[in-house]
C-alpha cells in the first residue's frame, strides 16, 4: 500500500489536524507514514493544506502533488486540487460549502454536508472529524480499530476533554449513508 492523500481547506476548519490523526493512527499500524502542514501566513480564514502518505515501505518524499484521496472542505481547495487527483482517486467533499460537483468522471466523488452534520450534532468545529470518519469507511486507508487511543495521542492535554467529541464526530461520518 502506498496512499497519497491531500486534505484542504480554510485555516481553522481543522485539516492540519485530520491529517495528523490520520497520520498518528498510520503510525500505529505499524505503517511507514509522512505529515506535512502547509497554511498561508493567515492561519485561521487563509488556506490551509496537508499532505499525508501512509505506505508499507519507506517514504521518499513527504510532497503529495497527485493524491490517491483529496479531502476538499472549501471550493477554492477543490477548483485547485481537482485536476492533481490521479485518475481513480476518491475526492471527499463537504457539500455543505461546496455546491459545485467534481467535473471528472474518471474519479469517485463523495458528497458529505460535513459541517451541516456537525452543527446538527452541537459539534460545530468537527466538520474535519466527520469527514475522515467517511474516508476511513471508503478508503479503509487506516481502521477506526483502536481510534479513541490515536485521538488521545493526537489531541493536546488542553483539550483532552474533547477526545470524545471528535470520536462521536468521526462515527458520525463513518456511518453518514450518501
Amino acid at each position: 500500500m502506498y496512499t497519497q492523500i491531500l486534505i484542504a481547506g480554510f485555516g481553522g476548519q481543522g485539516i492540519l489536524f485530520a491529517g495528523k490523526v490520520l497520520a498518528y493512527k498510520g503510525l500505529e499500524e505499524d505503517r511507514q507514514i509522512s505529515w506535512l502542514p502547509s497554511y498561508g501566513p493567515e492561519m485561521r480564514g487563509g488556506t490551509a493544506n496537508c499532505s499525508v502518505i501512509i505506505s508499507d515501505t519507506p517514504v521518499g518524499s513527504p510532497i503529495v502533488s497527485n493524491p490517491d484521496i483529496l479531502i476538499a472542505m472549501n471550493l477554492p481547495s477543490l477548483d485547485k486540487y481537482e485536476d492533481a487527483a490521479v485518475p481513480g482517486a476518491q475526492l471527499f467533499i463537504d457539500s455543505f460549502l461546496i455546491e459545485r460537483k467534481v467535473a471528472r468522471t474518471d474519479v469517485k466523488a463523495h458528497y458529505i454536508p460535513a459541517t451541516k452534520i456537525a452543527r446538527d450534532l452541537g459539534l460545530p468545529t468537527l466538520a474535519n472529524m466527520i469527514i475522515l470518519g467517511k474516508v476511513i469507511k471508503e478508503t479503509g486507508v487506516v481502521s477506526m480499530d483502536g481510534l479513541k487511543e490515536a485521538l488521545s495521542k493526537t489531541v493536546s492535554a488542553k483539550h483532552a476533554d474533547l477526545i470524545d467529541a471528535n470520536l462521536k464526530a468521526i462515527e458520525a461520518g463513518y456511518n453518514y449513508a450518501e
